[in-house]
């Protein structure tokens, strides 16, 4: 596995098949949410040679649940049928009835879905790759690459000090009801850590496709790291055209605290914006994690005893959130999954296939 900053022992790694140009491999950044994952994505579109995409492909996480496996012409029609009334098919640039066409006929698997998609807009844009954004795809890295052999994946990770107090200002997780206040917070620690750790551990199992960068790493020795990553991916991160181009979020702000001043740190705002005993119970919760991934504790470990709070939530939550995720992804229940992150336009008529 590569790793910048951190590293981590692999066990029994699993084949795949490498009968592919690796500078020409799908790149997909995966994360926990606010670990800098869109940062990064709209640093690879800056550096050019990629496919510029500026939607939102769910393929996994709302297609397949709501309408079922891809690999059954009803659900699949269902599925393309949906995705092409989304926000993220207008942004594309695709010609409906020709995209219809080649899903029915092609696609079977959600990787097939993704393929399919960011070739066309890949083969319009005359570029030489694609790369794609979803923080969620970190829980589906297994999936993903069983149906995408040449998949390369960036798993970025940030302090989850900061991830909890951004996630929690902006509610981006929801915890169980009579978790409020500082269990609120914590909560969000171990959603954090959930998601982290599982990233982490499917991460292990394709060492030599997977690597970690760390958010603070990407702020503050942007050269280095977009180097030692370039290399990985086998492409020119050449850090001042980047910085030329600028897209996306290189060139506005996607900070959580957008009342503070521009050139505030985006590293370390925890320490600024909890109290000593909110930092105190998220180390006591999450410390574990935080130094597997590289970052310090500031509590001391005598002073960071677990109450029946702490030991309740660190048995509960990951087998409540592993549960959702399994019911989402293996039973009917899937079925109820929102289509509102597709931000669809129901105005729209359905599209006919194009002949062929």
């Amino acid at each position: 596995m590569n790793v910048i900053d951190t590293k981590m022992d692999c066990e029994k790694p699993f084949e795949v098949n490498r009968a592919y140009e690796r500078r020409a491999s799908p790149v997909f950044v995966v994360g926990c949410h606010r670990s800098g994952t869109n940062l990064l994505y709209d640093t690879l579109l800056s550096a050019g040679g990629f496919a510029v995409y500026r939607g939102y492909l769910p393929v996994y996480k709302t297609l397949i649940p709501r309408f079922g496996n891809l690999g059954k012409l009803h659900n699949r029609r269902n599925a393309v049928q949906a995705w092409l009334k989304s926000k993220g098919f207008r942004r594309s640039g695709l010609d409906a009835g020709a995209l219809a066409s080649k899903l029915l006929a092609e696609c079977r698997t959600g990787g097939d879905f993704m393929r399919i998609v960011m070739d066309e807009i890949t083969h319009i844009q005359n570029a030489q790759r694609w790369a794609l954004y979803d923080p969620d795809n970190v829980l589906r890295i297994d999936k993903i690459k069983a149906d995408i052999p040449q998949a390369l994946f960036v798993h970025m990770i940030r302090d989850g000090r900061d991830i909890a107090l951004s996630l929690n200002k902006m509610g981006g997780f929801q915890p169980l009801p009579w978790d409020r206040g500082s269990q609120k917070l914590q909560a969000t620690g171990m959603y954090w850590e959930w998601m982290v750790r599982r990233g982490r551990f499917l991460g292990r199992q394709i060492p030599a496709d997977y690597i970690e960068i760390h958010y603070e790493d990407l702020v503050g020795e942007p050269e280095r790291v977009l180097k030692s990553l370039g290399q990985f991916i086998e492409h020119d991160l050449d850090y001042a055209r980047i910085r030329q181009v600028s897209l996306g979020r290189l060139s506005e702000s996607n900070s959580s605290f957008r009342e503070e001043k521009q050139q505030s740190s985006p590293v370390n705002r925890w320490k600024e914006k909890l109290s000593k005993d909110e930092v105190k119970r998220l180390e006591t919760l999450v410390g574990a994690c935080l130094e597997d991934c590289g970052y310090p504790l500031t509590i001391p470990e005598a002073s960071r005893t677990a109450g029946f709070q702490e030991r309740w939530m660190r048995s509960f939550y990951p087998r409540y959130l592993n549960a959702k995720f399994w019911l989402k992804m293996e039973t009917p229940a899937g079925r109820m999954a929102s289509l509102s992150e597709l931000e669809m336009d129901n105005s729209l008529p359905e599209v006919q296939p194009a002949k062929v």
